[in-house]
């Protein structure tokens, strides 16, 4: 007879959402997937990072960016109050930790689009976060995207392109990969990895 113990019921499965990091190289779409997505689903919360840098015309404090001082920056670092941060032409970036917990709290899926720094960062900080990677169809139509762009000197696509084959050499460390061939397929298959239906 198999023994049974008492008072053990088995307790009933966590519903709350796992933070998903969405991340690739330059050029992949990530902002595109993103912002489709979040047209279709717009109860998928997308984190706003802090910024050391001024906001441009037209942005919003709280909407494109938290933007903070250097030393409030400092502050939130010394304080552990961010999940990553990084610093990129001479400005620094960082997600705040308790937005992100208090919204996976209130069980609402919640998106963090950062680069690879960023997301190696959040897997050490929140080891059970769903890590994506967005790859290109290809390396040539990564070259043709960012080229495409026609915005930016020779020198910065050279230096784009050299941080991508860094970035593409790490997609064996995210838990899922995606190829951005479609918008609208790639931001469906993002949904349904975050059990957003």
């Amino acid at each position: 007879m198999a023994a049974t113990s008492r008072g053990t019921t088995p307790e009933p499965p966590d519903v709350r959402p796992r933070l998903t990091v969405l991340s690739g190289p330059s050029g992949v779409g990530k902002s595109t997937v993103v912002a489709h997505m979040r047209k279709v689903h717009p109860e998928v919360w997308l984190s706003v990072s802090a910024t050391t840098r001024k906001p441009r015309p037209g942005e919003q404090d709280g909407v494109q960016y938290y933007f903070v001082t250097d030393d409030e920056f400092d502050k939130l670092i010394a304080n552990g109050e961010l999940l990553e941060w990084a610093e990129f032409a001479g400005n620094r970036y960082g997600t705040p930790r308790r937005a992100v917990q208090d919204r996976l709290e209130a069980g609402r899926p919640v998106l963090l689009e950062i680069d690879l720094q960023g997301a190696r960062l959040v897997r050490e900080s929140m080891p059970d976060a769903q890590l994506v990677f967005l790859a290109p169809p290809s390396w040539d139509e990564l070259v043709r995207r960012l080229t495409g762009r026609g915005t930016e000197s020779p020198e910065v696509i050279e230096r784009r392109l050299g941080a991508a084959r860094i970035e593409l050499a790490a997609e064996s460390e995210f838990d899922v990969t995606l190829v951005n061939t479609s918008v609208e397929d790639v931001a469906r298959e993002l949904l349904a990895l975050m059990d957003v239906v």
